[in-house]
């Protein structure tokens, strides 16, 4: 099938709830034509306004484009789609935006390179509003010829687009490890608000406190990576001795004031493993041997 003009390639994206819809009202800013498809054919009708094309079942809306962009509830619901429609399917390029796990992004590879499909698995970081933003970050893994084939296109979705590698579980794996980083952030606001709230103190008074130690926590990352990478921890700021101490404080200090302590005594948990290790004297770090071990 060949490309056309990679600035207007047809594009059919299929799935439109909240973030559909925004991934088909990128297409449709940046140019391109854009057909798209729901279960529930009502929620078109805005994209329709805007100039998309309505496809009347799944297999219009495949044959309608040489790209197809899918974003649904979950990677099972992506097969029962699209594996009805067997031969074609043959050719097109699947960009699949729904979230996972790696190991579903693998096996809906091989389920794609079964119906000669050409597959992209992504991952979205960002909510609906920032697609088509320089803030929205779009991850993917696949085989790069497809990727470089159509970066222009999904370039419109974020100016964060990004190709991870060949393996099409990456992406998947990258959404999830970043998931993690946010919800470690959110929480430990979350408890420290609890806490301060307890003498009377506003969340928004510690905001700007939080925001200012996430920013400094921020700038320690490419050492401790360097060093996990290394499998070398020196302790160049801190023990994890030391570190224990201070877990020490927060908990007594969310017990005593009747607060959630649950988290910090994990935290802690998981650093006393560490100490029994032989790990005491190394940096925060060498914490990664404990995540890398199964419990």
């Amino acid at each position: 099938m060949q490309n056309r003009d990679a600035g207007h390639t047809p594009v059919t994206v299929i799935g439109l709830g909240l973030m559909g819809q925004a991934l088909a009202g990128a297409f449709l800013r940046a140019g391109h034509p854009t057909t798209v498809w729901n279960r529930t054919a009502a929620k078109a009708d805005r994209l329709v306004a805007q100039g998309a094309k309505p496809a009347h079942s799944v297999g219009d809306a495949v044959a309608a484009s040489p790209l197809l962009v899918v974003c649904v509830s979950d990677y099972r619901a992506v097969r029962d789609l699209l594996d009805p429609l067997g031969d074609a399917l043959d050719g097109r390029v699947l960009v699949n935006l729904t979230s996972g796990t790696s190991a579903q992004a693998r096996e809906t590879a091989d389920w794609a390179a079964r119906r000669g499909v050409t597959y992209l698995d992504g991952a979205i970081m960002a909510v609906p509003a920032g697609i088509g933003t320089a803030e929205a970050v779009l991850l993917y893994s696949g085989p790069r010829s497809a990727f470089d084939r159509y970066e222009p296109a999904l370039r419109g979705l974020g100016a964060g687009t990004t190709y991870l590698g060949g393996d099409h579980g990456l992406s998947s794996l990258y959404d999830v490890a970043i998931l993690g980083v946010m919800w470690s952030v959110l929480n430990g606001f979350l408890h420290g608000a609890a806490l301060l709230g307890t003498a009377g103190v506003d969340a928004g008074a510690f905001a700007p406190f939080a925001s200012t130690s996430i920013g400094t926590v921020t700038g320690w990352l490419a050492g401790y990576a360097r060093q996990i990478d290394d499998g070398t921890y020196p302790a160049d700021d801190a023990t994890i001795d030391t570190h224990l101490a201070a877990m020490d404080h927060l908990v007594h200090e969310s017990e005593s004031v009747g607060v959630n302590a649950e988290l910090p005594r994990l935290i802690k948990a998981l650093t006393d493993r560490a100490i029994a290790d032989g790990r005491g004297g190394d940096s925060y770090a060498a914490m990664i041997e404990r995540f890398r071990a199964p419990r």
